[in-house]
């Protein structure tokens, strides 16, 4: 039997044209915030999250005040997150280092590893407080050493969410800013009259983010081109639908257009796992998003083997990758396209996504086939250095260079060299010519 699918998404044509006019929205806004400033800024938060305070950012008694709200067992809890994320960020920032080597006498060679000079950190709020967002951007930054850390968050229901205050100032972020959406992208990445640009932007965000991270790309820096939350479930016999229809759907609350794929050698399993989706749908809090994501974008495919499996799943190359099987770790060796592992039943993508110390943003719509997702090298610029101690070695690499210039045609390049062979070297290199 082939690879065949029982449930087909929304067709690529349609999600096109969805996303063609979220360009045109983001152009015109961007191009609005740029011109006007903070006027345009205050505008579109006065439109879409009718907020409007003397000054969008938090002054640290606005700071206090709201750290204050948080239950004692939330800061915790907050706290505990923190920790894991910490943790990992530094094991891993201690794996990246400066390095200095003598390729051959007299010549020196290095590189090392200089934090971005100034980033701004959106941390999602206006539907669902990502409080989890500012750990893996504002204390990943942090952990990098990154000199100015900027964050931004929307207003959650009329003012800046506590919670989140409290991640992104415990994170380490210097300015906050309650602003939402495209105009704190913009605001951030711009600036205006009351806001200092950055140099590079972090974080999840929504469609229009997304595609405002990626139509300022080129004048700061990103972390990745980032679209909805993708998730899917490799899975075989090994496990059951229940559990496979609550890992999809808790990916599939994130909002109405998050793909969501069931991928499997059992067609038991996912005729099973599509009847235990219909019935969570009638009990899920957060139906109403979820249901229509996995109307949209959700997708069951059934495969023979797990050659066959692989093979989908690297093609698809989706943000979370759950997989539940009996050679997890076969996946793991094999699997090359995909934003983050989740291996075995015991974990899921909410620990990764809230707690357990990986950081939760991913590459989405096939970008795990060039990139892996935010992490604390991503703050990091590697920067190369070379020196020569001794005339000889000025004389024999001037020579090489000098004829390997003049190969390509760069006569000023090779004087470059030549000039050094000659002083260094004590060799009468005619001007123009290349070194014997």
């Amino acid at each position: 039997m082939a690879i065949r699918t029982l449930k087909h998404g929304k067709p690529q044509n349609e999600r096109s044209e969805d996303d063609a006019k979220t360009r045109a929205i983001v152009e015109q806004t961007l191009a609005d915030i740029e011109t006007r400033g903070d006027a345009a800024i205050r505008e579109l938060s006065e439109k879409f999250d009718n907020y409007s305070p003397a000054s969008f950012r938090l002054s640290q008694d606005d700071i206090d005040a709201l750290i204050a709200e948080v239950a004692p067992r939330d800061m915790d809890d907050i706290k505990y997150a923190h920790d894991q994320v910490r943790n990992f960020a530094e094991a891993q920032r201690a794996s990246m280092q400066d390095i200095e080597v003598e390729t051959m006498p007299g010549v020196v060679l290095g590189h090392k590893n200089i934090p971005v000079q100034s980033v701004g950190c959106y941390v999602p709020a206006g539907k669902f407080p990502m409080v989890a967002s500012a750990h893996m951007s504002v204390l990943t930054a942090s952990v990098a050493g990154v000199p100015r850390i900027v964050a931004a968050t929307a207003p959650f229901q009329g003012k800046p969410n506590p919670a989140v205050v409290a991640a992104m100032h415990m994170g380490g972020a210097h300015e906050i800013y309650a602003l939402g959406g495209m105009q704190a992208v913009g605001a951030m990445a711009l600036g205006s009259e009351t806001i200092d640009p950055v140099h590079m932007l972090v974080g999840p965000g929504n469609a229009f983010v997304a595609e405002a991270k990626r139509q300022l790309y080129g004048r700061v820096g990103i972390d990745l081109f980032a679209g909805p939350t993708e998730t899917m479930v490799i899975a075989d016999e090994t496990v059951d639908a229940e559990l496979c229809a609550t890992d999809l759907l808790g990916q599939a609350e994130h909002g109405y257009n998050s793909p969501a794929v069931l991928l499997t050698n059992s067609e038991q399993l996912a005729r099973d796992t599509m009847a235990e989706i219909d019935r969570l749908l009638t009990i899920l809090p957060t139906a109403d998003t979820a249901a229509a994501s996995w109307r949209d974008y959700g997708e069951v495919i059934v495969c023979d083997t797990y050659d066959e499996m692989l093979k989908v799943a690297d093609d698809i190359a989706s943000e979370h990758v759950q997989v539940m099987t009996d050679r997890d770790d076969w996946f793991l060796e094999h699997m090359t396209c995909y934003g983050a592992l989740f291996l075995g039943p015991r974990t899921n993508v909410a620990n990764g996504d809230k707690v357990i110390g990986t950081n939760h943003t991913l590459p989405t719509k096939k970008a795990g086939r060039y990139t892996g997702g935010l992490w604390v090298g991503k703050f990091l610029k590697t920067h190369s250095y070379q020196r020569i101690t001794s005339d000889e070695a000025a004389a024999e690499m001037g020579a090489y260079c000098s004829r390997l210039c003049m190969l390509e045609g760069f006569v000023g390049h090779a004087e470059q060299a030549n000039v050094r062979v000659r002083r260094y070297g004590g060799r009468n290199v005619p001007y123009g010519a290349a070194a014997d």
